[in-house]
């Protein structure tokens, strides 16, 4: 079997001097290399690493070789990177490791021999010879989203590791990047044709895949500093009606002297909100085509220039009823900060789509909008959503659990296993970190505005794709707190992203949200594990949160970036 040993090793050195490779579940192998260019070879021909393909014109996933410092040392790499190293992302090109892999006539990708870091040689037909490499102390696992993973033992970071390739995909990068590449892993951009009259087949591009050329956003899809915008005076700084802002939620308000009888603040946060709002989601494939005065079509993928600023959120549409609310205590959904519009703006099409379930006209004056569409995200969804689940799962977090007993599962369960703790933690990263990626910005202080962007050579670089996510991802959470303040009267006090903090009586998400008999609210919040429901993210004193607005003198700060642990330092001043 081709890859009997699983994905990836992690090859370290024992104290008796034994190069040992660390594979999953459990397995140890001999490694026989004595240099790096030996043990390229050795992980291609001997150690039957790697994964196979996520979909049929897809690749193989290249063995993942994981290098502990003692590794590191064998074969004549630094434990650590100088800090001119660490900011180049790369070791010398005329180190004589990389001098090595040269005469071994092995070749690196144009990022060097960095933290991760790719070896091949070109292909020979169908046949790949590549090898990946991670090195942790290299600062390859960034602790923001893989905690502690680089400081387990060998056979621990095998196991995470292993647990997230076999449930994702085999880490290619950092988490963002490897939510990119899981995106082109079920969607590779070619397949193979039908044979032609000489029974010939050649590349042609894979339905619903992005394909192999990138296309230039709308204008107004464009961040600042676009090649697209080059034009533009050099001070201009673009309003609403230029650009398009779709962002999550950061938005709050002053307690009503009612909320202020309660005592607590009680935080809910949306499981994998963004992954949600990808699901179902039709997306443009393409380059956008320009339209003067469309009529909307809530079908059609792209960015509109509408004016929302007639929509009363005092009475507003909840399915086939009119419901009465207080505006005053809502965040408009058309906009990251809350604020109502005060005319027109570009709008991703799932913003305009709810102003019209809203029950209101919408007008737009020009729009960009892309025949070639589909459900691409659908798939990536589905494999986030059931690693995540399965994971939860292993930590006793079950999707059947009653709300009472997944809040009880909930209350500690980073702790029966903080290894697979760590790999849920890095599934929700990429899944943001794919979808950032998708507008990813030059960064870096070797760039200088005016230089290229590399990102833009990729097919995958759609800010149009990652607006229309977050659109869809607000608008949903606005939904639900619609249905919310219609049927219970309550309005949330801040929203930060997928994080919603009520006022109630009591210190449990149960004691505000409507569940009758174990059911919930239809269209409101609902507690679960599932993508889209809720857990409960923390609790703090009604008497806190006016403490912390008083210290600061910011009646409106955002209760919901402190919420969980209460913990405001004078540094958030101002937020």
């Amino acid at each position: 079997m081709r890859f009997a040993n699983g994905p990836l090793a992690v090859v370290d050195v024992d104290a008796d001097g034994r190069v040992l490779a660390y594979c999953t579940g459990g397995l140890v192998l001999d490694v026989p290399a004595t240099s790096l260019s030996s043990l390229v070879e050795w992980t291609l021909n001997e150690a039957r690493l790697g994964q196979p393909k996520l979909s049929g014109p897809g690749k193989d996933a290249d063995p993942l070789l994981v290098l502990t410092e003692t590794a590191l040392e064998r074969y004549g790499l630094p434990a650590m990177l100088t800090d001119e190293e660490r900011l180049a992302g790369r070791i010398p090109e005329n180190h004589k490791a990389v001098k090595q892999l040269a005469r071994a006539e092995w070749r690196l990708t144009k990022r060097g021999l960095g933290p991760w870091a790719r070896i091949y040689r070109p292909a020979q037909g169908a046949e790949r010879a590549c090898v990946q490499l991670c090195i942790p102390s290299w600062n390859a696992l960034d602790t923001r989203n893989w905690g502690e993973a680089g400081h387990l033992p060998p056979a621990d970071l095998a196991r995470v590791l292993g647990v997230y390739a076999s449930r994702v995909i085999t880490p290619r990068g950092s988490t963002a990047v490897t939510g990119l590449e899981l995106m082109t892993a079920l969607h590779p951009p070619t397949r193979a044709s039908a044979p032609d009259a000489a029974g010939k087949r050649h590349s042609e591009r894979n339905p619903g895949s992005l394909g192999t050329d990138p296309v230039d956003p709308a204008p107004c899809e464009a961040p600042d500093g676009h090649p697209l915008l080059k034009d533009l005076p050099r001070f201009h700084v673009r309003g609403p009606g230029e650009k398009l802002f779709e962002e999550a939620y950061d938005w709050a308000r002053p307690m009503t002297d009612a909320e202020c009888t309660l005592r607590h603040l009680v935080g809910i946060d949306v499981n994998m909100a963004f992954a949600a709002g990808a699901n179902g989601l039709t997306i443009g494939l393409g380059a956008p085509t320009r339209l003067e005065n469309p009529t909307f079509d809530p079908k059609l993928p792209g960015s509109w220039l509408v004016d929302l600023s007639h929509v009363d959120l005092s009475k507003v549409k909840a399915g086939k009823e009119w419901v009465q609310l207080d505006g005053a205590l809502l965040p408009s959904p058309f906009t990251p900060k809350g604020e109502t519009p005060t005319g027109p703006a570009w709008y991703a099409t799932p913003t305009v789509a709810y102003a019209v379930e809203l029950g209101y006209e919408v007008r737009p004056v020009e729009a960009y909008v892309r025949y070639d569409n589909g459900r691409y995200l659908d798939s990536w969804y589905t494999r986030l959503r059931d690693a995540y689940l399965a994971t939860m799962a292993d930590l006793g977090v079950d999707a059947d659990l009653s709300p009472a007993d997944f809040l009880t599962a909930m209350d500690g369960c980073k702790e029966r296993d903080p290894e697979l703790a760590i790999v849920v933690s890095a599934i929700k990263a990429t899944v943001k970190g794919g979808l950032g990626k998708l507008r990813e910005r030059p960064r870096g202080e070797g760039w200088r505005p005016g230089e290229p962007w590399r990102a833009l050579a990729r097919p995958t670089w759609r800010p149009d794709i990652r607006a229309a996510v977050i659109s869809r991802t607000r608008v949903n959470l606005h939904r639900k707190v619609i249905k919310h303040a219609a049927f219970t009267g309550q309005y949330p006090v801040a929203i930060l992203s997928d994080c919603v903090v009520y006022a109630a009586n009591g210190p449990s998400p149960l004691d505000f949200l409507p569940y009758r008999e174990g059911k919930p609210l239809p269209g409101g919040f609902k507690l679960g594990v599932n993508p889209g429901l809720v857990k409960h993210e923390g609790t703090q004193s009604v008497l806190w949160g006016e403490e912390v607005r008083d210290r600061f003198n910011a009646p409106e700060l955002n209760l919901a970036r402190y919420i969980k642990d209460g913990t405001v330092t004078d540094a958030d001043n101002g937020e």
